[in-house]
């Protein structure tokens, strides 16, 4: 796999770095989760593939493993506030003097520095910093976050994992690590780039909602299907639209222009009328195989059992019967090759990874009975 050697050290947080963690482990990268003690034992979300030991890094002692585990790992992700890691003398100004080669990835809402920088705030705040937030919902309505998928996901664990690829290949002409000051706010405002730079096009100009791209345009939205499903529609080009005219049995020469802006909200009705009149498998019949861009707004439920899902097994289940979407992207030499097994338990692996980073038995066993680490091995039932 592409990051096949890598290790990654991942202090336990909420979901951006986790994701971040998970994405490099599916990839390839030895993960070792670093967790609380008195954390919760069950197994924790999106931790595929990695194993977990629990520190307590509050103690001086406990900040001295992590501050070992450095010094021979490639990665350091964290995603606590400013000034936390330094409080806790593992910052990187102190890791890197350790190991110069370490990749100290620092994953937060507002960033390392600014006047906002030591806040608590979570994916909708940073949506909100980012301008993004104000340009998604319906006309007349409130601004709504789509999910927590844009800050928490897109602009922060994902673009971390960008951020820590792009380190370790410049670490392979330098030799040094570096830092990553991985902002969410930042990150999510990037991936709206588009917006900004098409801003005097004319693709923006109308209040929220009323633009062909979020929600405005008939043939850029979703319609209600009588069976109560959706479908959706993005049927922007005109040989594309043509196509969705015909499928819904109307003719173009009997209809307003396409880019008739003041005809829209007529267009939408009509549209909307004719989908309801439909189930959702009759329209999939009618639009399947065609380039009106016309798909089914699939459910959790739906999604695995689509054919061109599985005919690319975009799902994988792992042993616990659980589904959950494979890796992307496909590397044509070294694909990603996900773990199937079920997710760590916290402390599961605390001995054996810290074995492998050179603690004796001896030291193990003194760090276990002062508190500094906790084992938490599975019973297997007999």
């Amino acid at each position: 796999m592409a990051l096949r050697g890598i290790t990654v050290v991942e202090l336990a947080g909420l979901a951006p770095v986790p994701f971040c963690g998970m994405v490099l482990a599916d990839f390839g990268a030895q993960v070792v989760r670093v967790d609380r003690p008195a954390a919760r034992s069950g197994p924790s979300r999106l931790a595929r593939g990695k194993r977990s030991l629990v520190v307590d890094l509050k103690q001086p002692r406990g900040a001295a493993v992590l501050r070992r585990l450095c010094a021979r790992a490639d990665v350091m992700l964290e995603p606590f506030r400013p000034g936390v890691m330094e409080k806790l003398q593992l910052g990187p100004e102190i890791l890197q003097k350790e190991n110069p080669r370490l990749i100290y990835a620092r994953l937060s809402g507002f960033g390392q520095s600014g006047r906002f920088s030591k806040m608590a705030g979570h994916d909708i705040n940073y949506l909100a910093l980012s301008g993004v937030l104000s340009r998604i919902g319906r006309s007349g309505e409130n601004p709504y976050a789509p999910l927590n998928l844009l800050a928490d996901f897109g602009g922060g664990g994902l673009m971390c994992a960008m951020g820590i690829i792009m380190a370790l290949f410049e670490r392979t002409r330098s030799g040094k690590g570096q830092v990553i000051d991985a902002s969410m706010v930042e990150g999510t405002a990037y991936l709206s780039s588009f917006m900004w730079k098409t801003q005097e096009t004319g693709l923006w100009e109308q209040p929220r909602g009323q633009n062909m791209l979020d929600g405005g345009a008939p043939f850029y939205t979703t319609y209600r299907t009588a069976d109560g499903g959706f479908m959706a529609v993005g049927a922007i080009e005109p040989q594309f639209y043509e196509l969705l005219i015909k499928g819904l049995g109307l003719k173009s020469d009997e209809l307003p222009n396409q880019l008739s802006m003041k005809d829209w909200p007529e267009m939408k009705k009509k549209f909307a009328d004719i989908f309801a009149k439909k189930t959702k498998a009759e329209w999939c019949q009618i639009f399947d195989g065609t380039d009106a861009c016309v798909t089914p707004v699939l459910t959790f439920e739906e999604v695995t059992h689509h054919g061109h899902n599985k005919d690319r097994g975009s799902f994988i289940t792992d042993t616990e019967q659980r589904v959950s979407p494979r890796p992307a992207p496909l590397l044509s030499n070294t694909p990603a090759l996900p773990s199937i097994k079920r997710d760590p338990f916290v402390g599961e692996h605390t001995e054996e990874i810290l074995k492998e980073f050179g603690f004796s038995q001896k030291e193990i066993n003194q760090l276990k009975l002062d508190n500094i680490i906790e084992i938490h091995k599975l019973r297997v039932n007999l």
